[in-house]
Order: C-alpha cells, then structure tokens, then sequence
C-alpha cells in the first residue's frame, strides 16, 4: 500500500490482487479496515507519478540523471504533460529538483544531503517510536511483530533487507502507529520516499543486514512493552547507525 496526494487528499494506494491498483482516501481506509468496500479509480497521471517515483527510489533511474519530458513519455506511454505532472509532484517529494538552464534532474546521493535529512530523520523517528509506544493497538503491535517475523525469513536467507514502501515498511508501520496526523504528514509526504532512496540504495544490503533486523526487533518489543522512552532511544541509535552505515558506502 502506497499513500499520494490527489486532488489535494491523501489518497492510499492498494492493489488487492483481484481487481487490481485502487485509490481510497484515509476515511475510505478506516472504513476498508472494518471490512467496508471502497474503491476509487486511480488515473494515468497517479500511475506515472508512483511508477516514476518507485523507479527514482529503486535507482532504475540513477540519482543525478536529467529527466528529458520527450524521452519518459515514450518510455511510459504517456503525454509529455503526464510527465510534467509527475515531475511536478516528485520535487514535492524531494525527489527531483529544477536548476535554471539545467531543467528537471533527480537529486544526487551525498554524504551532506545524507546528514542533513538523517538529522531530521533522527528527531522525527525518535518521536514516532515514542508515540507509537503510548497510542499503538493491541492489534498494531502485534501486526507489528508479525511484519517482522515475516521478514526474519528473507534476512536469514540473504545479505539484503529489503521492504517495499508503505505497510511492508517498519518505520512506516511505527509512523502510522504514532496515531499523530502532523507527524505522520511531515514523515510520509515529506522525506519518505528521500529517506528510502538511501535506504534501498545504499542501506538494506551488506553485513550490516542483521545487525538492523535485530534493532527493529528490540524496538518492537518495547513498543509491546510500553516503554516509550526506551523505544525512543533505541530508534534515534538505529537511525544513526543507520547513517553511519551509509556515510561509510558514499566515501569516495
């Protein structure tokens, strides 16, 4: 499940496998929780934008490439106004940015911009797990734990880690269960998917593989625990190991 803006609403993205790539707003969310169906097209610009945007944080398309509008629509079968639209909501996402005389390029991965936004990352992460702590469900936190008991498989089998984006994600999961909509906001339609970009290029791969899959259990367990400055704590040293993991990779 992938979350955009459309039309100026939060708009989760859910492929059910029967019916294919839906579109539901949050209050549509909660109602599909309870068993209620609820579905809304998503159009050829949603697909573009999370297709091209998935491509970025995958690194099919490489950080620092120029994005020419002629050469994405013939490569995704879209008008060039498709792609600018998608452009567009990509620099929302810190994704892309625009230069005079240089036109659209997808951000470039360095040690500074790394810093910067695991600085960030740090302070609103550190919060989430706290929150998530006092204001989880039962049924979070055991969702929770299931999540990573499922990825505990693959982690065993290789040296990645990886986690597709939304609820398949950790710190997503933990940032939703924060249940405070201005943080989840800053977190998920902010640097989200920046943050991914590092982590899936650079981060979930490596000796460092189980080292982090041991943190995310101790954080988990004292989300069960209700301890909510210990999970605080233990998110804020994952995510600066985390850092300094991949500062050590973008050394020249």
């Amino acid at each position: 499940m992938l979350m955009l803006e459309f039309m100026n609403r939060k708009v989760y993205i859910v492929d059910n496998g029967i019916s294919g790539v839906k579109a539901i707003t949050m209050t549509q969310l909660a109602k599909k929780s309870q068993g209620t169906p609820v579905v809304e097209a998503v159009t050829s610009a949603d697909k573009t934008f999370i297709t091209l945007r998935t491509d970025i944080v995958e690194g099919r398309i490489l950080a620092g490439a120029k994005l020419s509008e002629a050469e994405l629509s013939t490569k995704y079968g879209v008008s060039r106004a498709v792609i600018r639209e998608a452009i567009s909501r990509l620099m929302a996402c810190h994704l892309v940015e625009r230069k005079a005389n240089v036109g659209a390029r997808v951000v470039t991965l360095s040690p500074e911009g790394l810093i910067e936004l695991y600085q960030v990352r740090e302070s609103l992460e550190g919060m989430a797990a706290r929150l998530a702590a006092q204001n989880m469900t039962s049924n979070q936190i055991r969702d929770l734990q299931s999540l990573l008991d499922a990825h505990a498989q693959g982690v065993k089998d290789s040296q990645s880690y990886y986690q597709e984006a939304g609820d398949v994600d950790f710190h997503y999961r933990i940032i939703i269960g924060s249940h405070n909509s201005q943080l989840i906001t800053l977190l998920t339609e902010g640097i989200y998917h920046l943050v991914r970009m590092y982590r899936v290029q650079l981060g979930m791969a490596g000796p460092r593989v189980t080292t982090a899959f041991a943190e995310h259990q101790h954080i988990a367990q004292a989300i069960a625990n209700r301890d909510a400055e210990l999970a605080e704590m233990l998110m804020r040293r994952h995510i600066t190991y985390s850092r300094q993991n991949i500062e050590h990779k973008l050394k020249p």
